[in-house]
């Protein structure tokens, strides 16, 4: 059965069903029969009859009436399109489209917990991130603190050749210059420097 566009209007706006003639009452199995022909009419008839029943059902399992109402106008979209499967001898109308709205109802209960436990999951997951990082910030500021404790231990002009060599990229040469002694001098005091480090940091050499 071809789907009409504009079913959901139907179902979504009382106010627009077209007058019908309510003496004569059908029967849902009997308006779901022709519902499965294309009924327009026969469908609105039906919608008014069960409409109620089927949102109170999902009312009662979503609590929240638009999602509610929401999912009562995908159970009546399902209606229209599936009527053709509704088989009498297996059961009422009634009893058919309620068991469509209860599971209709489970399935967006199921969405809502799933889309819950991946926003949980989101949420761990950047506070692990963050605790990550500050405890990364935390190692590097240790480490920086314990290593100006370090280099405070070294004498004066160990401290001088070390963080000019190694701190602030210069040369050995460069550094001979800067503080106007011999290349030797300088990586006398490097050597001596980094030796006193490693001792005062626990490196093995």
């Amino acid at each position: 059965m071809e789907v009409q566009p504009d079913m959901l209007e139907l179902v979504s706006r009382d106010s627009e069903i077209p007058e019908r003639d309510h003496d004569v009452a059908s029967s849902p199995e009997e308006l779901l029969e022709r519902v499965a022909e294309g009924d327009r009419e026969a469908f609105a008839q039906l919608y008014d009859q069960t409409a109620p029943r089927v949102l109170g059902l999902i009312k009662r399992l979503l609590k929240d009436h638009s999602q509610s109402e929401e999912v009562t106008q995908e159970v009546f979209l399902e209606i229209w399109q599936t009527a053709t499967r509704f088989d009498h001898n297996k059961g009422g109308a009634a009893s058919w489209m309620l068991t469509m709205a209860h599971r209709r109802a489970v399935d967006r209960v199921r969405a809502s917990q799933s889309s819950r436990d991946r926003d949980t999951k989101v949420g761990i997951r950047d506070f692990e991130t963050d605790y990550d990082s500050v405890t990364e910030q935390v190692e590097i500021r240790i480490e920086h603190e314990r290593v100006e404790r370090a280099l405070g231990r070294l004498t004066e002009l160990q401290r001088q050749a070390v963080t000019l060599a190694y701190y602030g990229g210069y040369t050995h040469s460069e550094v001979s210059t800067m503080l106007h002694v011999p290349i030797g001098t300088v990586k006398t005091r490097l050597r001596d420097g980094m030796i006193r480090l490693r001792d005062e940091l626990g490196v093995a050499s």
